[in-house]
């Protein structure tokens, strides 16, 4: 029930994160400041709770590797996807939304299987965080390219729905896996994870807040650590 209710609530904030974006106003260093701090968070606890744990479980040599490959991984497609997709598409939207989305799920679902409910709280609540301005910017960019209201809000309900379907069919067939081999999945969506923050999320942050994004994200540092302490 618990793994359920997570990937629900992680989920929704994709589509509240929209509705904020398509019927809400925000200027655009506020939402680069939001989104630098929910990377900071996120990239502490992908470390903390996903990377770090899996090294004590399997070799430290191919753990970190496997980090390598699924930051590797995830960067060919998302440039496959900016590369080979039109931006006007509802493919191609719905492409670019999902490859950014399925490393974060698929840590999520992976570090629900025996975790322990702070170590979930902790990471389920960076990527909460990282969803809901992550979405609400994404949801604008599409409006301004003259997409209605309405099919943009349809089009990130529908990219939350797959993803949270992805997370629960992920959770429910690795829970049979070995430890080592759970390890190395970990390390590889913590990898893809950490790929997304620098190629999509903190740039962005940048763009928008300019130096500030820098104290915003060490502000989600201090606060990942807050509530990982909390779990020790």
């Amino acid at each position: 029930m618990m793994t359920f209710v997570v990937i629900v609530v992680v989920s929704m904030a994709l589509i509240l994160g929209a509705a904020w974006g398509v019927y809400g106003k925000l200027g655009p260093r506020t939402e680069g400041f939001l989104v630098a701090m929910a990377g900071g968070s996120l990239l502490v606890s992908t470390v903390l709770e996903l990377i770090e744990p899996a090294t004590r479980k399997a070799s430290l040599v191919l753990a970190l590797g496997v980090v390598l490959a699924g930051a590797a991984v995830f960067s060919l497609l998302d440039w496959l996807v900016k590369e080979r997709f039109t931006g006007d598409s509802g493919g191609g939207l719905l492409a670019a939304i999902t490859i950014d989305g399925i490393p974060e799920n698929l840590a999520l679902g992976v570090a629900l299987i025996g975790a322990d409910p702070m170590s979930v709280a902790a990471l389920s609540g960076s990527i909460l965080l990282s969803n809901l301005p992550e979405a609400a910017g994404g949801a604008r960019q599409m409006i301004s390219n003259k997409r209605s209201k309405g099919q943009v809000f349809l089009l990130w309900t529908a990219t939350a729905l797959l993803l949270s379907i992805a997370a629960i069919v992920g959770n429910l067939a690795l829970r049979g896996v070995s430890d080592d081999v759970l390890a190395y999945i970990r390390c590889f969506a913590g990898g893809a994870v950490v790929g997304s923050l620098a190629t999509e999320v903190f740039p962005l942050a940048f763009k928008e807040d300019d130096y500030f994004a820098g104290v915003a994200a060490a502000i989600g540092v201090v606060l990942a650590f807050l509530l990982n302490s909390l779990g020790s």
